[in-house]
């Protein structure tokens, strides 16, 4: 049933790598110029897909996952060259800072960024752009439903310090119609200016993806299941999540103890209420699910188990063992999304501890799901992962943004499972992340991935995030004489030989 929901039916490959990360002078990547060469880049190396983490704007410890909205763009990966294209910047705006260009500093880059979109929105207002104003208004209108109480909560946020709406004052935080009125008057400038950030940034994302279609390079996305506490979405929206009458969540997020964590990990986001969106038609999910359809073609769906069932923690638990598997919405949400959507392009992010009844949800919708080479061999292994297990629809991967490089991770391994990987590979593992991702590529998987550090071959200081470690992740980048095109001349020879170009 609803096998065609992904047309994975070509074997391809690609990479992934996070906007943030890529080069420039700017502190962090953006989306103008060098997103396109790195577009180049991937089709002359014979790639089908651009693997992304989510594009929303960055909350708590800067991670993608811990975004202010499930709909914002994050105007920290707006580039300035375009703004300047576009009439809204010179280059003196930006002239004289400096940046290293080999991690993100987001104690700088953000206040950076701020500077850049409040100057090129003051120059908007000024007259400056005027080509800007009519397709600006009809972003405004079309977007309307969940762009409006975006730019009063970031307006309001900023306002108070850049705390939690949790510590508003009551009348803001249980959104009292005269407040609100009160607040859009008061913010009218700086809503108006987090309004534009946004128009700027589908502005710029849709160039991107028209130019990734363009050379017949596809997009894959991501969607975390469950939304940040301090978003606009639990404050929006109270209704759809399991708050009490102070709006503060009743039970939040997690899973329990397993091999990775004794206490289990405490997520600590709000809990959906899966009544009140089944009575809305999951209005809110179709909404959520058709915006990201929109930048990309294919999308992740994170923690896909918690649709099955999802682990419930009283709010204030200190950890999350004491808690309880509660059922989620199931097929039921998955054939309104599917008719909705007229299918499901997703991939379906299975790992953790999987029952049969998540495994039969994900078949029973023909999802594919995700393979780690790295879970095959060492640390929590499984032995799901080998290749040789391997069912179709199925997306490898060599290692994700939550695992070490393969060469940071082989090195941290025991010298048994070192053994194991050697015999299994027939290699001697002095270059085990291209073993890898040749592995990966030989494979039966429809859809072989490696993030761009094992490209690089690079060890673990590369790492991008180390679960469970809330500070200093996310902030790797590479730099262009890293990619040198031998690098690129190597996948994308292993790419034709095993069958994987689809050009």
């Amino acid at each position: 049933m609803h096998g065609d929901s992904t047309n994975l039916n070509d074997r391809s490959s690609g990479i992934l790598l996070h906007p943030t990360a890529l080069p420039g002078p700017f502190g962090i990547g953006d989306i103008g110029a060098r997103a396109r060469a790195w577009i180049d880049t991937l089709a002359n190396a014979k790639q089908t897909w651009w693997q992304l983490l989510p594009l929303g704007t960055t909350g708590y410890g800067d991670s993608p996952y811990q975004s202010f909205s499930a709909f914002a763009g994050n105007p920290n990966l707006l580039s300035p060259e375009e703004m300047e294209r576009d009439g809204l910047l010179g280059r003196d705006d930006w002239q004289g800072e400096t940046f290293p260009d080999n991690t993100v500093q987001f104690e700088t880059v953000i206040p950076f960024k701020k500077r850049l979109l409040a100057r090129a929105w003051q120059n908007y207002r000024a007259g400056q752009a005027p080509a800007l104003r009519e397709p600006f208004e009809e972003f405004q209108r079309e977007h309307a439903a969940w762009l409006d109480d975006f730019a009063l909560f970031m307006s309001l946020k900023e306002a108070h310090g850049g705390g939690s709406w949790l510590g508003w004052p009551e009348a803001l935080r249980l959104r009292r119609a005269d407040a609100l009125t009160e607040a859009r008057k008061r913010l009218a400038d700086e809503i108006g200016m987090h309004q534009f950030g946004q128009f700027l940034f589908f502005r710029q994302w849709n160039k991107i993806k028209e130019y990734a279609a363009e050379r017949n390079m596809r997009l894959i996305g991501d969607l975390p299941i469950f939304v940040a506490a301090d978003s606009a979405d639990v404050w929006a929206n109270p209704q759809l999540f399991q708050l009490d009458q102070d709006r503060r969540p009743r039970v939040v997020a997690g899973v329990p103890p397993d091999y990775f964590s004794a206490t289990g990990q405490l997520w600590g986001n709000p809990l959906y209420d899966w009544q009140a969106l089944e009575a809305t038609g999951h209005a809110w999910w179709v909404a959520r699910l058709r915006a990201t359809l929109e930048q990309v073609d294919l999308v992740r769906l994170d923690h896909f188990r918690g649709f099955e069932a999802y682990w419930e923690v009283p709010a204030g638990s200190a950890t999350a063992e004491q808690g309880r598997w509660v059922k989620g919405p199931g097929a039921e949400l998955l054939e309104t999304l599917h008719t909705a959507l007229g299918g499901l392009p997703l991939i379906a992010e299975d790992l953790g501890v999987i029952t049969p009844e998540v495994e039969a949800l994900r078949m029973r919708f023909g999802l594919p799901g995700m393979r780690i080479l790295q879970f095959a061999f060492g640390g929590a292994v499984e032995e799901r992962f080998l290749p040789h297990k391997y069912e179709n629809p199925t997306v490898v991967y060599t290692g994700t943004h939550d695992n070490d490089t393969t060469r940071g991770w082989y090195a941290q391994i025991t010298e048994q499972e070192r053994d194991f990987t050697r015999r299994y590979l027939a290699r001697d593992g002095n270059d085990i992340a291209w073993d890898f991702i040749r592995l990966a590529w030989s494979s039966i998987a429809d859809i072989a991935i490696a993030p761009l550090q094992d490209v690089l071959d690079l060890g673990g200081e590369a790492r991008m995030n180390t679960p469970g470690v809330p500070w200093g992740n996310w902030r790797w980048r590479f730099r262009e004489e890293q990619g040198v095109p031998a690098v690129w001349e190597r996948l994308a020879e292993l790419t034709e030989l095993y069958g994987r170009h689809t050009a």
